[in-house]
Formats: structure tokens, C-alpha cells, sequence
């Protein structure tokens, strides 16, 4: 029997501990292990090459995306980087023009001065990308839904099109996690993972994640370059992320359902210009992500922004106004967060300067839009 996602959720890397029968998975926090006798290769060496724990997290994460292997990282910023330091001189790589500030920051500032050629375009707009595939390009990024905009891509589209260029087809799918979507079976070859948020689940543990759809040549290299830089993720870590993979289909129904309500409130606000949730109608990729995503069963995702009409100012009065939401950098855990995102993203940001990102957590619905409510109206929403 295959089991369900929820199930495997639970079990995946979970198996009692064969020595001691222990049903929660052990924390193996050694750094080294004793070479075996017998002619076997060692199962474990030393805890930057692989460790027990971390073996755990994998399997479960791969499990989870439908992947072959996968690769934890110590942030999500070493799991990107992990992937475009692939790139060579002279190569093309096509990013969204809206996605994480990291992303960008580190195609802007790094890549070109490895010689890496960046196309930085909107990539919901298919024919722009086919333009920008055109003449070769090693590597297409999509994010989707994407940060902060919350913009939606095709990406089963976006794999053909990657894929008739010559290119490998990348997804940062920290928005969505593997419950709401799965890229690999969409066409992607890898996604990544800021496992820091939904995964963790509990704002209290920093990791990344890749997981690939085969296990071939090009995830070896990335595993052999990984050894060689020590990005790996360490065993407390890997623990705390693979506890939060048990809960996580049961944390992302509350989150989806308590983002869907807020969404829907700040949509009918007189003070707010627009609200970027691709569960709303309204949406222009609402009916890709109602396909793409678990749309049908009303889960579109925890994350939203909203556009305020009285911009910058009127951004800073909210993000400043709330006492439910928390106004500080992240998202994913069980709190709701707010922020102002231009002003967090510094010099590499593209934000609209009334724009004002939540991650939607776990409180009562009817709570958090009281409190939106409260901050709007003292801002003279």
C-alpha cells in the first residue's frame, strides 16, 4: 500500500530507533564514527560528510518531494547557492524579476563576477521566457508563488520550455512546501527549500534543503562540493526540522485556512489598494495555482502582501500598528508576522514601497483580522 502524503509525513525518516526501539527519531550529535573492520564501507565517517540524523531529514525530504536524493544545507542560502555555483563562465541563467532578496542579491552581486551571464525577467509571462531561453541558457529559476508579490508561474510550462533550451529547471518552493505543491512532478530537476520556515515550523531552527528528481551526475557534484565547503546542516538542526516535518500537513491546513480569511477581509478594505493572495479570484494566476496547487481544496498557502494606498508611510503606520502579528523578518512559524519589506530588503530591493508582506500563522482567524483592523483604522485607514 502507498501510503498518503499526511501519512508519509509522519514516518518518513521516523523509524524507531533499531537499537533501543525508540519511537522519536534520536539526535546523533557525534562528530565521528568508528571505521568498520569487516571489508564493509563505512555506513558513516565523519559528521560534515554525512551523519545520522541528517540521513534522517533527507530521506524524509526527499520522500516528501518525490525526489530521488536530497541534500540538507545549513540556510536556505547555502541550498541556492549550492545550485548556481554550478554555473560557469560564459552560461545564462534566467531568475524572476520578483523572488527572495537573497536570490537576488546573489545573482546581482556574485554571478557576474564569475562571468554568468543574468536574465532577470517575469517569468509568468511564457513568451518572455521562451525570448529569454533562446541562444542557450544553463539554468531557469522560478519561484511560486513568489516573494514578496506572491506572483504565480506555470511551472509544468516553464519545464518545457527550460528543458527544449537545454536547461535544468530549478524551484524555490519554500511558499508552497511539498504539501500544497511538487514541483518534480511538474518537470522540475530540483527544488529548494528555506527550511527554516514551514518545515522548522517554529521559528527556531535555521536550515536549506535540496531535493532532486534524479539522482544523477549533477546532484553528485553538488553532494562532493557540499563536502568540500561544510554547508552541512548541523544534527541538532537536522532533528528540529525533521520533528517539524511530522506536523507539518496539520500546520499548513490552519495556516491556508486562517490566510484565506485574512486575505479575504483586507480585500474588502478602503485603505488597502491590493491584496497579492493567489487564493483570491482576483488573482491573475488564481486559476494556475487553483490547478497547480491544492486550489481545490481551498489551500493556496500562508503567505500574502497587500498594497496600501497611503504607501510608504501608510506601509510603516501597519506593519508598526499590529499586536497579534509580529513585525519582524521570516515567516512560517506558528506566529503571524508582518513586515514592511522594502525596508528589509535594503539596497537589492524591488518592493513597491506600500507593500506590506504577512505570513499568516496559527491564531484564531477572527483575532488576527481584529487586529488588522485595529491597525488600519489608527493609520486613518
Amino acid at each position: 500500500m502507498t501510503p498518503k502524503f499526511d501519512t508519509l509525513a509522519v514516518h518518513a525518516g521516523a523509524e524507531p530507533d533499531g537499537e533501543t526501539g525508540a519511537v522519536a527519531p534520536p539526535l546523533h550529535l557525534s562528530t565521528t564514527f568508528v571505521h568498520r573492520t569487516d571489508g564493509e564501507p563505512d555506513t558513516f565517517s565523519y559528521q560534515r560528510d554525512d551523519n545520522p540524523t541528517q540521513h534522517r531529514l533527507e530521506t524524509a525530504l526527499a520522500a516528501l518531494e518525490g525526489g530521488e536524493r536530497a541534500l540538507a544545507y545549513a540556510s536556505g542560502m547555502a541550498a541556492i547557492a549550492a545550485v548556481l555555483d554550478t554555473l560557469q563562465r560564459g552560461q545564462r541563467v534566467v531568475v524572476p524579476e520578483d523572488c527572495y532578496v537573497g536570490t537576488r542579491g546573489y545573482v546581482t552581486e556574485v554571478l557576474p563576477e564569475r562571468g554568468v551571464d543574468v536574465a532577470t525577467i517575469d517569468i509568468t509571462d511564457l513568451e518572455a521566457v521562451r525570448a529569454a531561453c533562446k541562444g542557450g541558457v544553463a539554468l531557469l529559476w522560478a519561484e511560486s508563488p513568489s516573494n514578496p508579490r506572491l506572483r504565480v508561474s506555470d511551472l509544468a510550462e516553464l519545464a518545457k520550455i527550460a528543458h527544449a533550451g537545454g536547461a535544468r529547471f530549478a524551484c524555490d518552493n519554500t511558499f508552497a512546501t511539498p504539501v500544497l505543491q511538487r514541483p518534480l512532478e511538474l518537470g522540475a530537476d530540483v527544488v529548494m527549500h528555506s527550511t527554516t520556515k514551514y518545515f522548522g515550523g517554529h521559528s527556531d531552527v535555521l536550515g536549506g534543503a535540496l531535493v532532486f528528481a534524479r539522482n544523477d551526475d549533477f546532484a553528485e557534484r553538488i553532494a562532493a562540493r557540499r563536502l568540500l565547503t561544510g554547508a552541512i546542516l548541523a544534527p541538532f538542526s537536522a532533528w528540529l526540522t525533521l520533528r517539524g516535518c511530522r506536523s507539518l500537513p496539520a500546520r499548513m491546513a490552519l495556516h491556508c485556512s486562517n490566510a484565506r480569511k485574512v486575505a479575504e477581509f483586507l480585500a474588502t478594505h478602503p485603505a488597502v489598494e491590493r491584496v497579492n493572495f493567489p487564493g483570491l479570484p482576483t488573482h491573475p494566476g488564481h486559476s494556475i495555482a487553483k490547478r497547480q496547487m491544492r486550489g481545490h481544496e481551498g489551500m493556496f498557502g500562508a503567505m500574502l502582501s497587500v498594497e496600501l494606498r497611503g504607501g510608504y508611510d501608510a506601509a510603516l503606520r501597519l506593519a508598526r500598528g499590529t499586536r497579534i502579528f509580529t513585525n519582524a523578518t521570516s515567516l512560517g512559524g506558528c506566529e503571524s508576522l508582518i513586515e514592511h519589506r522594502a525596508s528589509a530588503e535594503g539596497a537589492h530591493t524591488h518592493s513597491p514601497p506600500g507593500l506590506v508582506r504577512l505570513s499568516v500563522g496559527l491564531e484564531d482567524a477572527d483575532d488576527l483580522i481584529a487586529d488588522l483592523a485595529q491597525a488600519l483604522a489608527t493609520q486613518g485607514g
